[in-house]
């Protein structure tokens, strides 16, 4: 295939979607899909059908919408109209309101304007919710592919990474590294056979589903970015890690490299030029540890997914010795918008030093709890009350935590803070990946702290001292506060061992266990000091809340 071919299909489609008058669009996402989302498509379909109109109008399977506590969702795409918590029982009559404007009740209308679509800005969602995911026909019509053709055939690889270095992209996958510069990195390592491209899909944080939907909702971009990659380092050969826990992306992914090969963007000589790249799916098996980058490897190379000390790095000998670049899901999503309208377009959104936007998972005490994309350095306060409509139930804003078991939380004193990765790390947390889970004053930060640093000891891989011990000791002085049979000689305990595992163990895991732990203290210490004090639970959910309640009974 060459640019022409590929222009020719993008036209092809778009003169076929012409010809409908409505479509009528269904959200196909994990999410919505547990809501029954597949029988409402099939019931707006028959509808479709039952009343003749197959000619002027089409139901569409999409990606996520985004607002995922209204699910299922449904669109239609000219009239802009939207509908929420649709079931198969509604498709008649949105059918006929989409058709002939006939009402339909009101509790299944949702506002196209409410502050969460409008409050934000779009770039690695911007096709999730328009296009089937499962179309590369579909794809290719939007765009498609084209900012790959455009830079194997009018850009060096050089050229190539001078844009994504001026663009500023950091790596979305929590470390915020500069993209340009890892790539530079890899592009410059001498390779004793051939290059690897990896995309990190092992998504482990609480919480967090970004790389899950954009995966499930447009694969494609993915793909995309990633041959953009190893045109650029000069890889060719690609593995995308993906957690065997999210069946539906790795359905996705498989079928959308299928289709990629049949079309020739993907497989030899793409674009009638002398680059060859192929991509495979691998699949871990849900060890959070395997989010480092060298127990990743370790994995795909058929080993214990364990970390190894660095250097030397990846970009130098990564998988099986040879030069590696490793991105997550999100940062290879960003490359093809950057290519397609240049680093500068790219580096005029978000703050001084952390450019663009940022995907995240919205969850916990919050009443729109969904996937958002925005420009960095938007407010905590605008996310959780404008886009995330407030916390339900009259409750109070107690704390956010970002960056899942890494992260830190962030109390209500900062929600004016801009979100970026200086802002955060300032006040004791992190970006990560991108979670944002919302909590309210009926949470014990004791509890939650306890919750983190569980999950951090059951998924620590063992191999290092620190970690494997720490995290258990951090655990039994948790319990042991929780459950009221600590002292504040075991609260001074805590933050030494909290200090210890941080500066010694081996990786990221390790390393960033304590965060919550250190938050927490630093933020809520008089909550520690509540549980040890006065054996007493606040808020009322710890152990010591039942104790307390089994006491007055």
């Amino acid at each position: 295939m060459n640019h022409d071919d590929l222009n020719n299909i993008a036209l092809k489609e778009q003169q076929a979607n012409m010809k409908y008058e409505h479509t009528i669009n269904v959200c196909v996402a994990a999410s919505c899909l547990s809501s029954h989302a597949d029988q409402v498509k099939t019931a707006l379909e028959q509808e479709v059908k039952a009343r003749g109109k197959e000619e002027c109008c089409r139901v569409k399977g999409v990606g996520c919408m985004g607002l995922c506590a209204a699910g299922p969702l449904v669109s239609a795409d000219k009239s802009h109209k939207m509908f929420q918590s649709v079931t198969a029982s509604d498709a008649g009559p949105i059918v006929d309101n989409v058709l002939a404007e006939r009402p339909v009740q009101s509790a299944i209308v949702l506002d196209p304007k409410l502050p969460f679509f409008t409050g934000q800005k779009k770039i690695v969602l911007e096709n999730c919710g328009e296009i089937d995911p499962e179309r590369i026909e579909d794809y290719i019509a939007a765009g498609g592919y084209d900012p790959l053709f455009q830079a194997l055939t009018t850009m060096s690889p050089i050229q190539v990474i001078e844009q994504i270095s001026k663009s500023g992209l950091r790596g979305r996958g929590g470390a915020g590294f500069p993209t340009g510069l890892k790539w530079s990195t890899v592009a410059k390592a001498k390779a004793q056979k051939l290059k690897y491209v990896i995309c990190n899909a092992d998504e482990g944080d609480p919480g967090a589903f970004m790389d899950r939907s954009v995966l499930e909702s447009n694969p494609h971009r993915v793909l995309e970015g990633m041959a953009i990659a190893a045109y650029a380092v000069g890889a060719s050969k690609g593995y995308i890690y993906c957690r065997a826990e999210y069946p539906l992306a790795v359905k996705r992914l498989k079928l959308a490299i299928r289709q990629a090969e049949n079309a020739g963007v993907l497989g030899n000589e793409i674009g009638d030029t002398r680059f060859s790249f192929r991509i495979e799916v691998r699949l871990g098996a849900g060890a959070f540890v395997c989010g480092e980058e060298t127990a990743l490897i370790s994995s795909i190379e058929g080993n214990r997914g364990t970390p190894r000390s660095r250097p030397p790095f990846p970009a130098q000998r990564g998988l099986w010795g040879e030069p590696t670049l490793i991105n997550n899901v999100e940062t290879f999503a960003n490359i093809s918008p950057i290519i397609r309208n240049g680093g500068q377009w790219f580096a005029s959104i978000g703050t001084e030093k952390s450019k663009g936007t940022k995907v995240f998972a919205l969850a916990g005490r919050v009443s729109n709890t969904g996937l958002i994309e925005v420009p960095m350095g938007l407010s905590l306060r605008e996310i959780v009350f404008k886009l995330g409509g407030g916390i339900p139930d009259g409750k109070r804003f107690k704390a956010v935590q970002t960056g899942g078991p890494s992260g830190g939380c962030v109390p209500e004193q900062y929600l004016d803070m801009a979100v970026d990765y200086e802002s955060l790390a300032s006040v004791g947390s992190i970006m990560g990946s991108g979670g944002m889970i919302v909590m309210d004053d009926t949470s014990c930060m004791v509890d939650v702290a306890k919750y983190f640093m569980d999950f951090c000891m059951s998924e620590s891989c063992g191999k290092c001292v620190p970690c494997r011990v720490g995290t258990v000791h951090m655990l039994d002085v948790l319990k042991k506060i929780t459950d009221g049979t600590a002292n504040s000689e075991d609260l001074a305990l805590l933050e030494r061992i909290a200090e210890v595992t941080k500066f010694t163990s081996l990786c990221g895991l390790g390393q960033t266990a304590s965060n919550p732990v250190f938050s927490t203290l630093r933020y809520f210490r008089d909550e520690y000091l509540h549980h040890i004090e006065n054996h007493d639970c606040k808020p009322g959910v710890c152990e010591l809340a039942k104790k307390t309640v089994e006491v007055g009974a």
